[in-house]
Order: C-alpha cells, then structure tokens, then sequence
C-alpha cells in the first residue's frame, strides 16, 4: 500500500514498498513500546506512590515475568536483524544481466557515462523494469548517492569504487541528492534520474552523442599510454596477460591471492607496487595524475571487454598471473582463511 504522507516520498523502485515496510515496522515497534513503558512508568508512579498507612515491602522477582521480557525483546530483535540483513544482502548483489552506469562524483556536480559512451552531467537515463548498476567514485571529497523514489543510498568514495542498484518499475523523473554534506554548494549538487520505457530509452540512446563505447574508447586509452608494450599475450610480455583475468582470482609475490575487480584495477594503474603479481618484476610507472577518473572507467570497461572476449577455460595457460580453473575451489578456501585470520582494523 502506498503511504501518502512526508515521511515516505514517492516510490518508484522494486526494492521501494519493503523499504517502507521494514520503516514503519521499526516505527511502530518504537513507538509501541516508547508508549508502553511510559504508560507503566505513569501506572507504578500513582499506584505506589508513598502512603502513610502503607509499608514498604520487599519484592523477589518473578521468574515468568523475566523469562516474558526477555524472550519477546529477543524475537523482536531477530525479527528486525532477519528482515533487515536480508534487505542488505539484496542490495548488495546486483543481478548479472544489469545494466552497467559510471558514475564520477565530484563537487558539486555529477557525471555518468554508459557502455556505449553516452556522457550525462547531473542527469542519468535508465530504462523501467530492469536492474541498473552504478559504479561510483568520488574525484575529491566523500558524496553520497541517494535516489529518495528509490530507496537507494551509497556513499561515494575517492579513490575507491562502491556501487548500488535498483530496478525502477514507474516511468518518470526524479530527484538525485547528494546527501553527505560536501563543501560550500552541497546543496546545489542535485541531478535527475529519469525513467523511460525500453522503445524510449532506445531511441535516447541513438540520439547520443559518442565517441565509442567505454571500451573501445578505453582501448585507444590503452595504446596511447603505451600499456600494451608491456600487456602481452605472448613470451616476451614484461608485464601481466590482461586477457581473461577480470574477476578471477591473481596470485601475488607474497603468495598472497586477491580478485582482479574494478578496484583492483584501479589501484593497480596508480599505484602498481602495492600488489605485485607473481612471477613479474615492479617496473610499471605509476599513472598517478596522468590519467583522469573518466579514462580510469574506459581503461577497466577496456579490460573487462578482453575477459568477455576471452570466455575459454584457464587450465592450458601458464601465464603466472592467471590461475587455472582447477585451482579456483582450492583458492576460494585460502581466501576464505584469510578473510577469517584477518583482525578488525589490522592489516594481513
């Protein structure tokens, strides 16, 4: 059911109507008992209240009435905990067959770019009833991607990707906040999502503007830094075969095993001894600086385009950086270890 009122803008997403739910579920969980005990508090105020002809009794407990408040608090809680951490799991899996978005924040003013190479500032175009994945990064400080009709909200970070998605199910056009307070015009980096049936969105996506998809694009970026005199599939390369390794796990010098995603990537472009791949030698300059966050998104869309280029299974490659798939179940179980050995706030 819809909630016509302040506390609960206008939905527009999957995920919307159980947001609500779980909201005012917690509302009137809080506001039931916050009456409750006040009431109580009221009730043993007047009914025990010191009276001359009355004396002061000594009173040992109840063994049922502990048992009674603390049984229901608990199966409150894990209510709340079940509800809650399933909403969480949900958002932080997007589907595979996603539609992929980049989004660069920085102030006071967004920027999204498509696969197809379509550029937006302060507005994205997504099309209704299908999942949307935004990748984002900030290119200065902390801002906060947050679609009130959606439901959605994800801190962007610098020098770090997250991402969020949703699924609009109502075609229309709606609000975008950054809702981390981000400097002087924090107020004014406000953007639109506007949704749009398939036929419409197609069409908007053939009246664009583009120079190239993201990865073709992202290959032009390649050649011009010079990143494939190094990157080879053959004997002589001096550097990582970059063909097939997104999203498998890479084995490093310290026998360390890490997945090769975006922010992998990423850091592996600015600060490539940080992790050094097994079996090459830290000779890759950093490109801190020299290339910008746009042509950051370009160069991993790039890479990712050669792994689905690449589809074939690994186990007659010998190249030290790529793992075959025969080793991957025994990798998961070493990554498994080390996430456990891992303390709170320490490195491994």
């Amino acid at each position: 059911m819809q909630f016509n009122v302040p506390l609960f803008p206008e939905r527009a997403s999957t995920i919307a109507g159980e947001m609500d739910a779980f909201y005012l579920f917690l509302v009137l969980i809080t506001t039931f008992f916050s009456l409750l005990i006040a009431l109580l508090i009221l009730f043993f105020i007047i009914k025990y209240r010191k009276q001359p002809e009355r004396e002061a009794e000594q009173i040992h407990g109840s063994t049922l009435l502990e048992i009674v408040w603390t049984v229901i608090p608990l199966g409150i809680s894990m209510v709340i905990f079940v509800w809650g951490a399933r909403i969480y799991f949900h958002q932080m899996r997007p589907p595979t067959n996603a539609l992929e978005v980049y989004g660069v924040g920085k102030q006071w003013m967004w920027k999204f770019q498509y696969p197809g190479g379509q550029r937006e500032i302060n507005s994205l175009h997504v099309p209704i009833d299908r999942p949307v994945k935004v990748t984002l990064i900030s290119q200065d400080v902390i801002h906060d991607f947050f679609v009130p009709a959606f439901r959605t909200k994800m801190d962007v970070l610098p020098n770090r990707y997250t991402y969020t998605w949703f699924t609009p199910d109502k075609v229309g056009t709606y609000r975008l906040f950054c809702s981390q307070y981000c400097g002087t015009n924090h107020s004014a980096m406000i953007g639109e999502v506007t949704v749009m049936t398939p036929e419409g969105y197609a069409e908007w996506l053939a009246s664009g503007k583009a120079e190239g998809s993201l990865a073709a694009q992202g290959e032009k970026m390649f050649q011009e830094f010079g990143c494939v005199t190094c990157h080879r599939p053959d004997s002589g390369a001096r550097g990582p075969n970059l063909q097939g390794i997104y999203g498998r796990p890479v084995r490093l010098t310290d026998n360390r095993v890490v997945i090769a995603d975006d922010n992998y990537i990423r850091e592996s472009i600015l600060q490539p001894n940080a992790k050094i791949v097994s079996g090459f030698q830290a000779i890759m300059p950093t490109f801190q600086g020299v290339i910008t966050e746009d042509q950051l998104i370009q160069v991993t869309e790039y890479i990712k385009h050669l792994s689905q280029q690449d589809l074939q299974p690994l186990n007659n490659r010998s190249t030290p950086t790529q793992i075959r798939d025969t080793e991957v179940p025994t990798i998961q179980q070493e990554l498994e270890r080390q996430n456990k050995a891992v303390q709170p706030g320490k490195k491994p």
